[in-house]
C-alpha cells in the first residue's frame, strides 16, 4: 500500500495531515517540480519586497515530512501517469508506484496571444511561484521600470513587491478598476487610491496589444490598445490562472472547467483523487460547478481527499469565492457575491470614515460581503454565507456593522461547526493580512 501526491502546496498538506489521522504508517510520497518544501505562496510578495525573510516563508516546520513519514521528491517533474499500471512516470523515466493517487497540481498562468510575445522574450514573468519572485527581485537590481498586465490579486501583489524594492510600477487593467471581480466601484476606487498614494500607477479600461523587444529579445515596453506606449524593463503577465490539467489530458480522468470529482474528491478513475486549484467543484452560491482557486478551499479539499484515500468517508460540500488582502495597511476581505446579480438580491452599504462595509442579501440569506478598513469577523460572515442560514434575526447586527456582537451571538453555533472547516479557515484565509 502506498499513497502518492503530485503537488506540494495547500491541498497536498491537507491530504498528508488527514491521511496521518487515519493511517500512521503507510508510505506517502510527494512529487513536486519545485525544489522547496511546502511554502506559503501568498508570501512571495513580501519576500520580493524584502518584508519577509526566507526562513519565514514555509507553511510547515522543517521536520514536517519526517514527522509525517513522507518521502519528498522535490525538484522532480511528473511527466505522465500510467493509470492501468498505477504509477507516476517522472521526467527522467523513473516510475513511482501508487495504490492511491492525489493530483494536486494547482493552476498555471494563462497568457493570451499578444503581438510580440513569445516564451523566449526575456524579462517577462508571471507571478505564482517563489522562483517568479526570485527572478523579479534579480531584475529589480538592473531595471527600474515595470508594467504589470492585470489588476487582479496576482497583479496587485506583484506590483506591491516590485514597488517596495524601488521599481517604478504601473498596473494596466482591462476592467474598469483593480480587483474588478472582487470589489465594487467604490471599494475599487479606494484600493486604487491606496496603490497610487504609495507610488503604484494604475491604468484601467485598456490592455496591452503589443509587447516591444530589442535586438537581444529583451522586453522594452508595451503598446496599449489606445496607442499609448509604455517603456519598461520588466513585464509581469498577471492576466489569470487556469487549472493545470496537463497530466490528465486525453486520459480517463474527466476534465471540464477543471478536473471533475465527486463529493469524496475522487476523479472518474477509481483510486485517483484531485484537490485544490486543479479541480472544479460545487459553487454553493451559483449552484454550479466552478473553479474556485483559493487557499482555504484547497486545504479543505485536500483534507477530504486524504481522509477518503485512507479509508474514512468524508464529503466536500462546496465552497464560495473569498479574498483577503492588505494593500499598504488597507485590509480588505470579500466573500461570496459582492455585486448583486439578480433583482432578488439587495445590497446595503455602511461607510464610516475609512471603513467600508457592503452586505448583499437575497431574502433572509446573506450571499456576499465586502469589508474594507476593518475586517473583524470575516470568518463569521463566511460561515453565514456557506451555511445558507436564515439571518433575519441577525440582520440588525449586520446592518449596524456590529460584527463583534454578531460574532458573539452565533459563537455557540460556530463552535459546533465542522472542526475541519475551522482549521481550514485558520490555515489560509488570513495569509494575505
Amino acid at each position: 500500500m502506498s499513497y502518492v501526491i503530485i503537488g506540494n502546496s495547500y491541498a497536498a498538506v491537507g491530504a498528508i495531515e488527514a491521511i496521518r489521522q487515519v493511517d500512521r504508517d503507510t508510505a506517502i510520497t510527494v512529487i513536486s517540480d519545485e525544489p522547496y518544501r511546502c511554502y506559503a505562496r501568498p508570501l512571495i510578495t513580501f519576500w520580493l519586497g524584502r518584508a519577509t525573510a526566507t526562513r519565514n516563508m514555509y507553511y510547515r516546520p522543517a521536520d514536517f515530512y519526517k514527522r509525517k513519514k513522507v518521502e519528498p521528491m522535490l525538484g522532480r517533474r511528473a511527466a505522465s501517469i500510467d493509470f492501468s499500471g498505477r504509477a507516476v512516470l517522472l521526467e527522467n523515466g523513473d516510475r513511482v508506484a501508487y495504490d492511491k493517487l492525489l493530483i494536486a497540481t494547482g493552476g498555471k498562468p494563462f497568457i493570451p496571444p499578444i503581438k510580440g510575445y513569445t516564451p523566449g522574450v526575456k524579462h517577462v514573468h508571471t507571478f505564482t511561484k517563489w522562483d517568479d519572485a526570485k527572478a523579479l527581485y534579480a531584475l529589480s537590481k538592473r531595471h527600474k521600470k515595470a508594467v504589470v498586465i492585470g489588476g487582479g490579486l496576482i497583479g496587485l501583489k506583484a506590483s506591491e513587491g516590485l514597488n517596495d524594492v524601488g521599481v517604478d510600477t504601473t498596473i494596466v487593467e482591462l476592467g474598469p478598476r483593480v480587483l474588478a471581480v472582487a470589489l465594487d466601484e467604490y471599494s475599487g476606487q479606494v484600493a486604487s487610491r491606496r496603490l497610487n498614494d504609495n507610488g503604484i500607477k494604475t491604468v484601467t479600461g485598456v490592455t496591452a496589444q503589443e509587447i516591444l523587444v530589442n535586438k537581444k529579445n529583451e522586453v522594452t515596453g508595451v503598446v496599449l490598445q489606445d496607442g499609448r506606449r509604455m517603456e519598461c524593463g520588466i513585464l509581469v503577465l498577471a492576466i489569470g490562472v487556469r487549472p493545470n490539467v496537463d497530466l490528465v489530458k486525453d486520459t480517463g480522468v474527466s476534465v471540464e472547467r477543471g478536473i471533475v470529482t465527486d463529493e469524496r474528491m475522487q476523479t472518474t478513475v477509481p483510486g485517483v483523487y484531485a484537490a485544490g486549484d486543479v479541480v472544479q467543484n460545487y459553487n454553493i452560491l451559483m449552484a454550479r460547478q466552478d473553479v474556485i482557486a483559493i487557499v482555504p478551499l484547497a486545504y479543505e479539499q485536500g483534507r477530504v481527499a486524504g481522509l477518503n484515500m485512507a479509508g474514512r468517508h468524508a464529503e466536500y460540500k462546496g465552497g464560495i469565492g473569498m479574498n483577503s488582502v492588505e494593500i499598504y495597511g488597507l485590509p480588505i476581505m470579500t466573500m461570496g457575491l459582492t455585486n448583486p446579480v439578480s433583482e432578488s438580491q439587495q445590497s446595503e452599504v455602511l461607510v464610516e470614515g475609512e471603513i467600508y462595509r457592503k452586505f448583499v442579501f437575497e431574502g433572509n440569506r446573506l450571499v456576499g460581503a465586502i469589508l474594507m478598513g476593518q475586517v473583524d469577523c470575516g470568518g463569521v460572515l463566511t460561515h453565514l454565507i456557506r451555511s445558507k442560514r436564515d439571518v433575519e434575526p441577525l440582520k440588525e447586527y449586520i446592518r449596524r456593522g456590529d460584527l463583534l456582537a454578531l460574532s458573539a451571538f452565533i459563537k455557540t453555533e460556530c463552535s459546533c461547526y465542522s472542526p475541519e472547516w475551522v482549521r481550514a479557515q485558520e490555515s489560509g484565509f488570513y495569509f494575505y493580512k
